[in-house]
Protein backbone atom coordinates (compact mmCIF):
# COMPACT_ATOMS: atom_id res chain seq x y z
CA UNK A 1 0.00 0.00 0.00
CA UNK A 2 1.27 3.47 -0.74
CA UNK A 3 0.15 6.77 0.70
CA UNK A 4 -0.60 10.15 -0.83
CA UNK A 5 0.47 12.90 1.53
CA UNK A 6 -2.12 15.59 2.29
CA UNK A 7 -1.04 19.24 2.51
CA UNK A 8 -0.64 20.36 6.12
CA UNK A 9 -3.41 22.89 5.60
CA UNK A 10 -6.02 20.14 5.30
CA UNK A 11 -6.84 20.09 9.00
CA UNK A 12 -10.21 18.65 8.09
CA UNK A 13 -8.60 15.28 8.53
CA UNK A 14 -5.66 16.14 10.78
CA UNK A 15 -5.47 15.64 14.50
CA UNK A 16 -2.75 13.14 15.30
CA UNK A 17 0.97 13.56 15.87
CA UNK A 18 1.62 12.05 12.45
CA UNK A 19 0.50 13.79 9.29
CA UNK A 20 -2.68 12.43 7.73
CA UNK A 21 -2.25 10.42 4.56
CA UNK A 22 -4.70 9.10 1.98
CA UNK A 23 -4.33 5.41 1.28
CA UNK A 24 -3.49 4.68 -2.37
CA UNK A 25 -2.57 1.60 -4.36
CA UNK A 26 -4.05 -1.90 -4.69
CA UNK A 27 -4.27 -2.43 -0.91
CA UNK A 28 -5.99 0.87 -0.17
CA UNK A 29 -9.26 0.78 1.75
CA UNK A 30 -11.82 2.28 -0.63
CA UNK A 31 -15.55 2.70 0.00
CA UNK A 32 -18.31 1.62 -2.38
CA UNK A 33 -18.50 5.19 -3.70
CA UNK A 34 -14.77 5.64 -4.28
CA UNK A 35 -13.62 7.40 -1.12
CA UNK A 36 -10.17 6.48 0.19
CA UNK A 37 -9.41 5.84 3.87
CA UNK A 38 -7.34 8.49 5.62
CA UNK A 39 -4.78 7.41 8.18
CA UNK A 40 -4.01 9.64 11.20
CA UNK A 41 -7.31 11.47 10.86
CA UNK A 42 -8.87 13.76 13.47
CA UNK A 43 -11.85 11.41 13.37
CA UNK A 44 -11.91 7.73 14.23
CA UNK A 45 -12.80 6.89 10.62
CA UNK A 46 -12.40 9.28 7.71
CA UNK A 47 -12.59 8.87 3.94
CA UNK A 48 -12.02 11.39 1.17
CA UNK A 49 -12.16 11.79 -2.59
CA UNK A 50 -8.46 12.05 -3.48
CA UNK A 51 -9.30 14.03 -6.62
CA UNK A 52 -11.61 16.60 -5.02
CA UNK A 53 -10.95 20.24 -5.99
CA UNK A 54 -11.69 22.01 -2.71
CA UNK A 55 -10.61 25.41 -4.03
CA UNK A 56 -13.76 25.74 -6.14
CA UNK A 57 -15.99 25.97 -3.07
CA UNK A 58 -16.53 28.97 -0.81
CA UNK A 59 -20.03 28.39 0.60
CA UNK A 60 -21.59 25.76 2.80
CA UNK A 61 -25.20 24.68 3.01
CA UNK A 62 -26.36 22.93 6.20
CA UNK A 63 -27.93 19.69 5.07
CA UNK A 64 -29.82 18.73 8.18
CA UNK A 65 -29.09 16.19 10.86
CA UNK A 66 -30.36 12.76 11.83
CA UNK A 67 -30.47 11.51 15.42
CA UNK A 68 -30.86 7.83 16.24
CA UNK A 69 -31.03 6.36 19.72
CA UNK A 70 -30.07 2.90 20.87
CA UNK A 71 -33.10 0.74 21.56
CA UNK A 72 -33.21 0.67 25.34
CA UNK A 73 -36.17 -0.70 27.25
CA UNK A 74 -38.03 1.82 29.36
CA UNK A 75 -37.90 0.70 32.99
CA UNK A 76 -39.51 1.84 36.19
CA UNK A 77 -37.73 3.30 39.17
CA UNK A 78 -38.43 0.15 41.18
CA UNK A 79 -36.80 -2.00 38.50
CA UNK A 80 -33.79 0.29 38.31
CA UNK A 81 -33.21 0.07 42.04
CA UNK A 82 -32.77 -3.69 41.74
CA UNK A 83 -30.41 -3.75 38.76
CA UNK A 84 -27.01 -2.53 37.65
CA UNK A 85 -28.33 -1.00 34.45
CA UNK A 86 -25.92 1.43 32.78
CA UNK A 87 -27.96 2.35 29.68
CA UNK A 88 -31.19 4.26 30.10
CA UNK A 89 -34.16 5.15 27.96
CA UNK A 90 -34.23 8.71 26.60
CA UNK A 91 -37.72 10.17 26.61
CA UNK A 92 -39.12 12.35 23.84
CA UNK A 93 -38.51 15.60 25.71
CA UNK A 94 -34.81 14.89 26.19
CA UNK A 95 -34.44 13.55 22.65
CA UNK A 96 -35.80 16.83 21.32
CA UNK A 97 -33.50 18.82 23.59
CA UNK A 98 -30.45 16.81 22.52
CA UNK A 99 -31.22 17.53 18.87
CA UNK A 100 -31.73 21.21 19.68
CA UNK A 101 -28.51 21.57 21.70
CA UNK A 102 -26.27 19.74 19.22
CA UNK A 103 -27.78 21.46 16.17
CA UNK A 104 -27.35 24.86 17.80
CA UNK A 105 -23.67 24.26 18.55
CA UNK A 106 -22.92 23.12 15.00
CA UNK A 107 -24.81 26.09 13.52
CA UNK A 108 -22.82 28.48 15.71
CA UNK A 109 -19.48 26.97 14.71
CA UNK A 110 -20.24 26.85 10.98
CA UNK A 111 -21.44 30.45 11.17
CA UNK A 112 -18.00 31.46 12.47
CA UNK A 113 -16.12 30.01 9.50
CA UNK A 114 -13.53 32.36 7.99
CA UNK A 115 -13.22 30.35 4.80
CA UNK A 116 -16.88 29.65 3.99
CA UNK A 117 -20.09 31.63 4.19
CA UNK A 118 -23.36 29.89 5.00
CA UNK A 119 -25.86 29.93 2.14
CA UNK A 120 -29.46 28.85 1.68
CA UNK A 121 -29.31 27.07 -1.65
CA UNK A 122 -27.13 24.85 -3.86
CA UNK A 123 -24.65 26.12 -6.43
CA UNK A 124 -21.40 25.21 -8.19
CA UNK A 125 -19.40 26.72 -5.32
CA UNK A 126 -21.48 25.20 -2.50
CA UNK A 127 -20.74 22.24 -0.26
CA UNK A 128 -23.53 20.56 1.68
CA UNK A 129 -22.52 19.62 5.22
CA UNK A 130 -24.79 16.99 6.70
CA UNK A 131 -24.55 14.58 9.57
CA UNK A 132 -26.04 13.41 12.79
CA UNK A 133 -25.63 11.24 15.84
CA UNK A 134 -26.31 7.53 15.81
CA UNK A 135 -26.43 4.85 18.53
CA UNK A 136 -26.97 7.53 21.18
CA UNK A 137 -26.74 6.07 24.69
CA UNK A 138 -27.66 7.79 27.96
CA UNK A 139 -25.81 6.89 31.17
CA UNK A 140 -28.08 9.14 33.24
CA UNK A 141 -30.78 7.26 35.14
CA UNK A 142 -34.22 8.84 35.31
CA UNK A 143 -35.20 10.50 38.56
CA UNK A 144 -37.23 8.39 40.88
CA UNK A 145 -38.08 8.17 44.56
CA UNK A 146 -35.38 6.77 46.81
CA UNK A 147 -32.43 8.03 44.78
CA UNK A 148 -31.32 11.49 45.86
CA UNK A 149 -27.87 11.64 44.26
CA UNK A 150 -26.21 10.04 41.23
CA UNK A 151 -22.47 10.25 40.45
CA UNK A 152 -21.22 9.63 36.90
CA UNK A 153 -17.99 9.70 34.92
CA UNK A 154 -19.91 10.01 31.61
CA UNK A 155 -23.40 11.23 30.81
CA UNK A 156 -23.57 9.23 27.58
CA UNK A 157 -22.04 8.21 24.26
CA UNK A 158 -22.80 8.70 20.60
CA UNK A 159 -21.30 8.22 17.16
CA UNK A 160 -20.98 11.33 15.03
CA UNK A 161 -21.42 10.77 11.29
CA UNK A 162 -20.45 13.55 8.86
CA UNK A 163 -20.61 13.92 5.10
CA UNK A 164 -19.48 16.77 2.88
CA UNK A 165 -21.24 16.72 -0.47
CA UNK A 166 -21.06 18.64 -3.75
CA UNK A 167 -24.40 20.47 -3.80
CA UNK A 168 -24.91 20.15 -7.57
CA UNK A 169 -23.94 16.56 -8.27
CA UNK A 170 -24.68 15.04 -4.87
CA UNK A 171 -21.24 13.42 -4.90
CA UNK A 172 -19.87 12.70 -1.44
CA UNK A 173 -16.38 14.17 -1.11
CA UNK A 174 -15.68 13.42 2.53
CA UNK A 175 -17.17 11.09 5.13
CA UNK A 176 -16.23 10.61 8.76
CA UNK A 177 -17.42 8.77 11.84
CA UNK A 178 -16.27 9.26 15.39
CA UNK A 179 -17.59 7.67 18.60
CA UNK A 180 -17.09 9.58 21.81
CA UNK A 181 -18.35 9.69 25.36
CA UNK A 182 -19.54 12.92 26.95
CA UNK A 183 -16.96 12.63 29.73
CA UNK A 184 -16.64 14.91 32.66
CA UNK A 185 -14.38 17.95 32.35
CA UNK A 186 -10.78 16.84 32.09
CA UNK A 187 -11.68 13.27 31.22
CA UNK A 188 -11.00 12.03 34.73
CA UNK A 189 -12.49 8.79 36.05
CA UNK A 190 -13.64 10.30 39.35
CA UNK A 191 -17.44 10.33 39.32
CA UNK A 192 -19.11 13.74 39.53
CA UNK A 193 -22.58 14.46 40.90
CA UNK A 194 -25.15 14.32 38.14
CA UNK A 195 -27.48 17.31 37.73
CA UNK A 196 -29.42 18.46 34.65
CA UNK A 197 -27.29 21.64 34.21
CA UNK A 198 -23.97 19.77 34.43
CA UNK A 199 -25.21 16.94 32.23
CA UNK A 200 -26.29 19.27 29.44
CA UNK A 201 -23.05 21.20 29.80
CA UNK A 202 -21.13 18.01 29.04
CA UNK A 203 -23.32 17.30 26.01
CA UNK A 204 -22.65 20.80 24.65
CA UNK A 205 -18.93 20.45 25.34
CA UNK A 206 -18.71 17.26 23.30
CA UNK A 207 -20.78 18.80 20.48
CA UNK A 208 -18.49 21.86 20.51
CA UNK A 209 -15.43 19.64 20.26
CA UNK A 210 -16.79 17.95 17.17
CA UNK A 211 -18.16 21.14 15.61
CA UNK A 212 -15.02 23.20 16.12
CA UNK A 213 -12.91 20.42 14.64
CA UNK A 214 -15.14 20.44 11.58
CA UNK A 215 -15.06 24.25 11.27
CA UNK A 216 -11.28 24.44 11.68
CA UNK A 217 -10.88 21.77 9.05
CA UNK A 218 -13.15 23.54 6.59
CA UNK A 219 -11.33 26.82 7.21
CA UNK A 220 -8.02 25.14 6.40
CA UNK A 221 -9.04 23.77 3.04
CA UNK A 222 -7.13 25.36 0.14
CA UNK A 223 -8.88 28.32 -1.49
CA UNK A 224 -6.74 28.60 -4.62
Amino acid sequence: MKFLAIPAALLLVAGCASEPAIQEGPDAEVTYDGLHRIDNSAFEYAYIDPDADWARYDKILPGGADFRFRAVKKTSGTTLSRTTTSEFYVDEKNRARLEEEVSKVFAEELGQSERFSVTEGPGPDVLIVRGGLTDVVSRVPPEYAGRSEVFLTSVGEATLVLEIVDSMSGEVLFRAADRRAADRMGGGMTPVRSTPPTNWSEVRRLARRWASRLREGLDSLPSS
